[in-house]
């Protein structure tokens, strides 16, 4: 256990009481690790965000078996109050719990709380560390960004003198996928833009946004290989050449330095980096380049290969942390769109290492899911929504800071595969979007009844039990958040059942009135596709490129962005390719008969069904309601008829249960 772990978990010693109130306004105490060891030794932490609802469930769950001298859900609950002071609180909470102090300021007394505030939790248990074994003295805040960029980051920008320097130490970042911070990226630019070497850089942007950075190291790639003699397209079309301008020319990235090449080179093999498609390579070109170029069906077969295996070794454990698990998503995502547009005679040898990948990633998710999935719905969410319910809160912060107008575009269905290969066609046709690319989690079960109520209410689902087998109260859910932030009714809209071009007209006319502050769009073609296979998620694939082809997406990109919005886009679950195991002879007992997971009113009908087909899984769900129990199929199998193929969701696995979430940017 770690020495951040260690310090906040001293504040709960077990057995001492059965009510606890943690006044911490930093979050301190919503940390993944710290929620999991408090859940194991026997901790339950419900945030205080709502007090009726609070109230109701505390009220039902726990006073009352203790009233009755009877044990409640866990040995201990904890109340998770997001204020310093806990004087708002109900009286009687105050007199029976107690009161812990959790604080950033008292945590790092040696560090600006100001800067410690602003940094994303995840570095947290990190800086801890570093603080107890490196700090000595008070730190300002200059002297803290320091702090944190030396024993964080391992990044030393006074030590940055040349290009070589600056771009080896980019490449690094991005490639762990360790992005600086906002304030940490505007500091490094301090340092580093008095020195000549960098005039013009964005620096900020490149230390702090890997669509920035990736835009630019792709066009410099190209541009790098069109001075070897080597030139083509890349697999989908390029962006904007201009995108990587900056005053007096354009930027330059010394590939061929050796510390630069070998991160180029695992940057294309995960998918991170887009190869050049192209028809004939000089005789003379080194064979390094060979991995950024693709020229023939056998070589991109060659890049989804490597993809796969480098998939394997690199997959998460089940004691992973959820960005682990958030982060090979978005990798199988880049490597299972190249599969699918592989075709299919050089697909066909690689059907065993993507089943090998997928076999083992399931069983991987499965175990980490029993351990912490129950920890999610408690995560901060400032940074970004960790799971979809938050969404709409993390929507709400961003209009509150930035007065913004939100959009919020929901593709139905959509997997994160599917999310790739709609981008590409997008950045061919619109050049000058970007994607600020990031990946949350849906909801189990992977229902669009469960998981998108709770994306567009705010509410996990045992907050909306009265609707959560179909989905028609979900304006009023979304009209209901939006108002209980201040708006009203005439400020929000809602639309489902977007797909077709002909349908925009009436949607501009509906975004253009002036008082439209936020807009939650539904876009259900991706669902209906799927619904519809029968070629499995290659032919969805196909079908997905016709409808791309239509202009349909960035045509409604282009009309909420030209209406000043900030738009953003998720998906309320994916879909997998999954084969039949049997339908379970139960007759009526079911409440929902879906093909991935099946609904049970009592926990004695869910194992009587289990029974009946081997390998089902069932998990431990406190935030449903508790007449709705989840029985879902095992592995890639479905309730369908034997040895059946199709494509469908619910159940559990990185395809359906991990989605993309985006920002769509078009910089001036």
């Amino acid at each position: 256990m770690s020495l951040w772990s260690e310090r906040i978990l001293g504040e709960f010693p077990p057995d001492l009481a059965r009510f606890w109130i943690a006044a911490d306004p930093d979050d301190v105490l919503l940390d993944e690790h710290i929620l999991s060891e408090l859940r194991d030794r026997g901790f339950e932490v419900l945030p205080f965000e709502d007090a009726i609802a609070f109230r109701a469930d505390y009220e039902a769950r726990w006073r009352q078996p203790w009233d009755h001298c009877e044990p409640g859900p866990a040995k201990a609950l904890v109340l998770h109050l997001r204020s310093s002071e806990p004087g708002d609180l109900p009286w009687d909470y105050l007199r029976q719990a107690r009161l812990v102090r959790l604080s950033l300021a008292n945590l790092f007394p040696l560090l600006s709380y100001g800067v410690v505030h602003r940094l994303g939790a995840e570095y947290r248990e990190a800086l801890f560390d570093a603080h107890a074994k490196h700090a000595s003295q008070s730190l300002g805040e200059a002297a803290t960004k320091d702090f944190i960029l030396t024993h964080i980051f391992q990044l030393g920008p006074h030590l940055i003198s040349g290009n070589v320097d600056l771009w080896r130490e980019l490449l690094r970042l991005h490639y762990r996928n360790t992005p600086l911070p906002t304030l940490l990226a505007d500091h490094v630019q301090t340092i580093l833009a008095p020195k000549p070497a960098f005039a013009g850089l964005p620096i900020s942007e490149l230390f702090a946004s890997l669509a920035t950075f990736l835009r630019v190291v792709q066009v410099a790639w190209e541009r790098f290989l069109k001075g070897k003699g080597i030139e083509g397209s890349r697999v989908a079309e390029p962006p904007s050449p201009e995108y990587a301008e900056v005053r007096g020319g354009k930027i330059e990235i010394p590939f061929e330095h050796p510390d630069i090449r070998a991160l180029i080179d695992s940057m294309f093999l995960d998918g991170t980096l887009h190869p050049l498609l192209v028809q004939k390579v000089p005789a003379d070109v080194p064979d390094w380049l060979t991995v950024g170029i693709v020229r023939d069906p056998a070589a991109r077969r060659n890049l989804v290969r490597d993809g796969l295996k480098r998939l394997l070794d690199t997959m998460p454990s089940d004691d992973g942390s959820y960005r682990d698990w958030l982060s090979f998503a978005k990798s199988f995502g880049e490597i299972l769109s190249r599969f699918h547009a592989l075709d299919q005679a050089h697909a066909q040898g690689l059907d065993d290492m993507l089943q090998k990948v997928q076999q083992r990633s399931d069983e991987l998710l499965a175990s980490w899911i029993r351990k912490h999935y129950s920890d999610l719905p408690s995560l901060p969410v400032a940074a970004a929504p960790v799971m979809l319910h938050q969404v709409p809160r993390f929507l709400a912060m961003r209009r509150g800071a930035f007065d913004a107008k939100v959009a919020l575009l929901v593709f139905d269905g959509m997997a994160m595969d599917q999310w790739v290969q709609i981008r590409e066609h997008v950045t061919g046709r619109a050049p000058k979007l970007v994607f600020d690319e990031g990946a949350c989690f849906a909801w189990l079960p992977t229902l669009t009844a469960v998981s998108r109520q709770a994306l567009f209410s705010g509410l996990k689902p045992r907050e909306f039990a009265d609707s959560i087998a179909w989905t028609s109260a979900e304006p009023s859910l979304w009209s209901r958040f939006w108002q209980d932030q201040g708006l009203r009714a005439s400020e929000i809209l809602f639309r489902k059942g977007i797909r077709r071009l002909d349908q925009l007209d009436e949607l501009a006319e509906a975004l253009s009135k002036p008082s439209l502050k936020v807009a939650g769009i539904v876009v259900d073609t991706i669902d209906e596709i799927v619904h519809g296979a029968v070629l499995g998620k290659r032919g969805i694939a196909s079908q997905i490129d016709s409808w791309c082809t239509s202009g349909f997406v960035e045509q409604l990109f282009a009309l909420l962005l030209d209406q000043g919005f900030d738009v953003y886009l998720t998906a309320d679950h994916g879909n997998v390719e999954a084969i039949g195991s049997g339908r379970p002879n139960q007759g009526v007992i079911a409440e929902s008969r879906g093909e991935r997971v099946r609904i049970y009113p009592t926990d004695l009908l869910r194992k009587q069904s289990a029974e009946q087909i081997p390998g089902t899984i069932e998990l431990p769900s406190p935030a449903l309601p508790p007449d709705f129990l989840p029985l879902f199929a095992g592995g890639r199998t479905a309730f369908v008829n034997k040895g059946e193929p199709l494509v469908a969701h619910g159940g559990i696995s990185v395809e359906e249960l991990i989605v993309p979430f985006v920002e769509v940017n078009q910089p001036n």
